[in-house]
């Protein structure tokens, strides 16, 4: 029993870094916007999340609360500018949408691994960078976690874990209770029906594309503050878990409340190699591809199904010319 509770407490931590990337990406690909830049834009998060408090730490700071605030401001910054940057690519000048998302991959990893080894070199070497003040915080749980078992399973976890659902839940609101909600889901469908009812194809291409990349953003932040308990690792597990929410998504059938469980289902087959005995390292490898194959499976079910519901946005990734329409 206590193994198969560490087993889904580790799911959970695992599976809220993907959970929020594939949130900010169902939002971007709801308006249409196939964004393969989703692994930068965490590398952006996690970064962005992680030089203020730093020199906050750095300089005497003690306060929790400025030290959260300061990285939740700052990760969702840069993540949004990442987004912002894919938008005028894609929208603006109409560059390749798949082009354009890999080589934000490359950049986001570039940019923050750049600023991880300044920052290391700063600490005085590499793995000295801490911020023990500012994750305490964002791990900080209540006291019913606190006892143990059961409990802290449910409520042994940092803020941003319980955020991650709140997001789901209102996103899964958002697209398809509310007019803007709707309207963007139609820019996603059919652009030019959506710009002939009076929308702003621009307007809403943008909007979804910088707030689903400052979602995304929020994993990058989990991952460095929480789940690495801050500090800055140069192994590429923030680009690897970029893929996995890109993942996440087609599995999810682009639903908001689907990737809830969905994710928490990746980290259960992620980590669930652990608890298996005498496996090998190779063997444990084939664990870790286990979400890929689920997702391949998921993906020819889908195409064999033919529900309209269950299929991407018909306008994916395809670039709108107003004078086409």
């Amino acid at each position: 029993m206590a193994q198969l509770l560490q087993l889904l407490d580790s799911a959970i931590a695992f599976g809220t870094v993907i959970m929020l990337g594939a949130l900010g990406e169902i939002l971007i690909e709801k308006s249409g916007n196939l964004n393969l830049g989703i692994p930068g834009v965490m590398f952006l998060g996690a970064i962005g999340g992680l030089i203020p408090p730093f020199f906050y730490e750095l300089n005497g700071g003690s306060n929790p609360i400025v030290g959260i605030l300061l990285s939740l401001l700052c990760a969702l910054l840069f993540a949004a500018f990442g987004g912002l940057i894919y938008s005028f690519l894609t929208i603006t000048l109409r560059a390749n949408q798949n082009v354009t998302g890999l080589t934000l991959t490359i950049f986001g990893a570039g940019f923050a691994e750049f600023f991880g080894a300044s920052l290391n070199k700063l600490a005085g070497g590499v793995g000295q960078i801490s911020i023990p003040v500012t994750s305490a915080g964002f791990r900080a749980y209540t006291a019913l976690g606190a006892k143990g078992g059961l409990m802290k399973l449910i409520f042994g976890h940092g803020f941003l874990v319980y955020l991650s659902l709140v997001i789901a839940i209102v996103m899964h609101w958002f697209l398809n209770r509310t007019r803007k909600g709707l309207n963007l889901r139609a820019v996603g469908e059919n652009p030019g029906t959506a710009d002939a009812a009076g929308i702003n194809v621009t307007r809403y291409k943008y909007l979804g594309t910088i707030i689903g990349s400052a979602i995304a953003g929020l994993g990058g932040l989990f991952y460095t503050v929480d789940y690495i308990k801050g500090t800055w690792a140069n192994d590429g597990t923030v680009e690897g878990l970029g893929w996995l929410a890109v993942a996440l998504v087609i599995f999810a059938t682009w639903k908001p409340l689907n990737a809830i469980w969905g994710s928490y289902l990746f980290g259960i087959v992620m980590w669930s190699y652990m608890y298996v005995p005498g496996l090998t390292r190779s063997t444990s490898e084939l664990y870790k591809m286990l979400p890929y194959v689920m997702t391949l499976l998921v993906l020819i079910l889908v195409s064999l199904r033919k529900k309209r519901e269950n299929q991407p946005p018909a306008s994916l990734g395809l670039s709108y010319f107003r004078e086409e329409r």
